[in-house]
């Protein structure tokens, strides 16, 4: 309850003096460890009431608390808000008096999701408190799932020849190209969108005009799938739309735009990251899914072998050196390394990161934002961090030479530096580093541990069938019948959970490559990755394709996808 907005409540409950500080401080050092609501906590240790904590959110806002279970709501006064918009916003309806709209908010701090009702239905809305999880079932109760392909029927309709004549014409006048996107069908259907894709676990959202169509993509586990498409007219107010909501200026057609949009979507806060760009047909528009709820940021569950989890816990308590993580874009990188700096990130450690763009914000941690168009480059926040006397510092990539020595400056000065880069294996890391014009003993005095990894779906629960491989798919994997003889394999036979997919969620795979003497030796000869690789695996590192060949006999993955993705 109240994710976003943990330090808010606690101050609230500082001023009002209602928990004990020691209580208090028990359940902050719990959050911090946790990464739980400050407000879940208190009510689960029993330091404070569910209602008491909700009333005092309500006389910190100055509106009233109410609960639902006891108001009696008419049909016509549910109905003032669309389902799309009361499951996008969390949203109920409480009362109306003319021009006046009380509203019961999940999220009663969110001022966006009360403007945005107030323009969609032209009256000034009253926010009030009420039970989050109350209001999550109201919505249930209340409001039918519409689906893409009914909205889109009845847009065919509202979206008369006229409108679709002005849209067209819209292109050359950027006023009515914003009236055209706060129409209602436009908001309902993108809200509807949003909320759809999220609703499946989309981690990006593509929104692609062409000179005929107009696409709706999204990715679930790494697969693109196609919504039903909208007519080819709506592009321009769509698109349109989704700058409004990020604050991005609508008629700049012509550049590359970056912007954010803060939702919460059936409870649950989601950050999405916009990037516009001009393409021959319109703007492309791509939005990356920043679900919290999705992603967990707890090393115990990455599914690392446990090898692997029992030496990353061991470095990450290390004083100095540099942990680099590698792999493709997609493939998890930052997910591990936030794990492991909430895994550190106590009272007595300060830690820093630069970031390009923050993807998570971390309570505790100090995040900056990379912004190159003003100079603030990675090199740059990084020798600004060494004056700001950290314990542990993240670089979110290493991308050139001044990045990499100010990094191997900061591990050589007493501070353990986490870092990605983008190589097909452990090895490879080493070898961009010295592409990079870094001097091998400088990489083999530093660097003390190199993780490459990559996501693969995993098989769906609900649908696994057994069966038996054959030799052509074994041997793809490098392994013979007589290896296996006795395992069991699976694959997904498709269901109505995973959409017929056969697939549902992912796990990683990983590769751990440690810098010991011999390694060392290896970098400071500049010798091949190839050379470094049979070292490492000499010396017991498993590669990825022999932790993708456990995860299938453990039955969590497919031969194709470790064939695929290694």
């Amino acid at each position: 309850m109240f994710e976003e907005h943990s330090k808010l409540i606690i101050h609230i409950l500082r001023e009002r003096d209602l928990i004990p500080s020691e209580q208090l401080a028990e359940a902050e050092e719990e959050h911090a460890r946790t990464g739980k609501s400050i407000a879940d906590i208190v009510i689960n240790l029993g330091y404070l009431e569910r209602n008491r904590l909700l009333q005092l959110v309500a006389d910190y806002l100055g509106t009233d608390y109410v609960d639902l279970e006891t108001l009696e709501m008419p049909d016509e006064v549910i109905n003032i808000i669309p389902g799309t918009s009361a499951r996008v916003h969390g949203i109920v309806p409480v009362a109306v008096f003319g021009n006046q709209l009380k509203v019961a908010l999940r999220d009663p701090f969110n001022n966006y999701a009360t403007q945005e009702i107030s323009f969609l239905l032209n009256k000034d809305v009253e926010v009030l408190v009420a039970d989050p999880e109350k209001i999550d079932k109201f919505i249930n109760e209340h409001y039918s799932e519409e689906n893409i392909a009914d909205l889109l029927n009845n847009l065919e309709k509202d979206f008369t020849e006229e409108v679709k004549e002005k849209t067209a014409a819209a292109l050359a006048n950027a006023y009515d190209l914003e009236q055209e996107a706060n129409s209602t069908p436009i908001i309902k259907f993108v809200n509807l969108v949003l909320y759809q894709a999220i609703k499946d676990r989309a981690s990006d959202i593509h929104f692609e005009p062409f000179e005929h169509e107009f696409k709706i993509r999204y990715r679930v586990d790494g697969a693109l799938l196609e919504m039903s498409p909208p007519p080819r007219q709506m592009a321009g107010a769509v698109i349109s739309r989704i700058k409004v909501m990020s604050n991005l200026n609508i008629a700049e057609r012509r550049l590359p735009q970056d912007g954010r949009i803060m939702l919460n979507i059936a409870g649950r806060p989601v950050d999405l990251r916009v990037s516009t760009l001009p393409t021959q047909h319109g703007e492309s528009v791509v939005l990356r899914v920043l679900d919290r709820s999705v992603v967990s940021l707890d090393l115990e569950v990455l599914g690392m072998p446990k090898r692997i989890f029992d030496y990353i816990l061991e470095i990450i308590q290390r004083p100095n050196g540099i942990f680099v993580v590698t792999g493709p874009t997609g493939s998890g990188k930052t997910t591990t390394l936030y794990s492991c700096l909430r895994r550190i990130n106590t009272i007595d450690i300060k830690v820093l990161t630069a970031e390009d763009p923050v993807e998570y914000d971390i309570e505790g941690i100090v995040q900056v934002p990379i912004n190159d168009a003003i100079g603030n480059s990675f090199a740059r926040v990084l020798r600004a961090f060494l004056r700001q006397d950290p314990d542990s510092i993240m670089v979110g990539e290493t991308r050139d030479l001044e990045t990499a020595q100010i990094a191997i400056q900061a591990s050589l000065t007493g501070h353990l530096v986490f870092t990605t880069l983008h190589t097909n294996d452990a090895p490879g890391a080493i070898t961009r580093l010295i592409d990079m014009s870094v001097e091998p003993f400088l990489i083999s005095s530093s660097v003390v541990a190199v993780l490459a990894q990559r996501l693969v779906r995993t098989i769906c629960k609900e649908c696994r069938t057994a069966y038996e491989p054959t030799e052509e798919a074994l041997s793809s994997l490098g392994l013979t019948a007589q290896e296996v003889q006795g395992r069991q394999f699976y694959y997904g036979r498709g269901c109505p959970t995973c959409d017929g997919s056969g697939y549902k969620g992912r796990k990683g795979i990983y590769e751990l490559m440690h810098i010991s003497d011999p390694v060392r030796d290896l970098i400071n000869q500049r010798a091949p990755s190839l050379v470094i690789r049979q070292k490492a695996i000499e010396l017991g590192m498993i590669g990825l394709r022999e932790d993708g060949v456990r995860s299938i006999l453990d039955g969590e993955t497919t031969i194709e996808e470790v064939v695929k993705y290694t």
